[in-house]
């Protein structure tokens, strides 16, 4: 298999995950602004989602192209990554309907934890069939970045299940800002 044929699989899963997403948003029960405020949850675990899976493909989007090999670990990884990934819309509208519930907040952390640890994976696996490439852990992403993003996810889902269930959303959003704002490795 090229690596065209996967990337443009990729994207279309990615595409529908995000379609789905939109869907599962509920509508208010009374059609004013103190009804859209009542969803205030829903429409946050929505857009943390999307942006979330939105920043995965841009990742991918601007690191692909320097892929030139590809092996069937690589379409193995990308499977699972793709399968985790799918699990976002269900683990959303949790969070959504439950956003103070340990249990709804530990299921989308932990979610987000193994899509970002299969990331790292697939990273791994480019880098050893396109060492030219010189990605890291993520892509172009330093490590330090990157076991920081990852730590932050780990503190986020301790708290939550311990003392502050919303703590894992709070430290998605800040792993997330870390990733999209701090500069890539040249």
């Amino acid at each position: 298999m090229g690596k065209e044929r996967l990337v443009a699989f990729e994207d279309a899963v990615l595409a529908i995950i995000m379609t789905i997403l939109v869907l599962e948003l509920k509508k208010p029960e009374t059609m004013n602004w103190s009804g859209l405020w009542a969803l205030r949850a829903n429409f946050f675990a929505y857009a943390l989602s999307f942006f979330w899976i939105g920043l995965m493909w841009a990742s991918h989007h601007n690191n692909w192209h320097l892929v030139k090999k590809i092996d069937r670990q690589t379409v193995g990884l990308t499977l699972l990554l793709l399968f985790f990934s799918s699990l976002f819309p269900y683990t959303t509208s949790l969070v959504a309907e439950h956003f103070n519930n340990a249990t709804a907040q530990v299921l989308y952390g932990s979610i987000i934890i193994i899509v970002s640890l299969m990331n790292v994976l697939l990273s791994l696996n480019l880098r050893k069939l396109n060492p030219e490439a010189n990605f890291g852990l993520l892509y172009a992403t330093p490590t330090v970045i990157v076991a920081l993003d990852l730590l932050l996810k780990l503190v986020g889902l301790l708290i939550s299940v311990t003392i502050f269930p919303a703590a894992m959303v709070l430290s998605i959003l800040l792993a997330s800002l870390l990733l999209i704002f701090f500069p890539k490795s040249a």
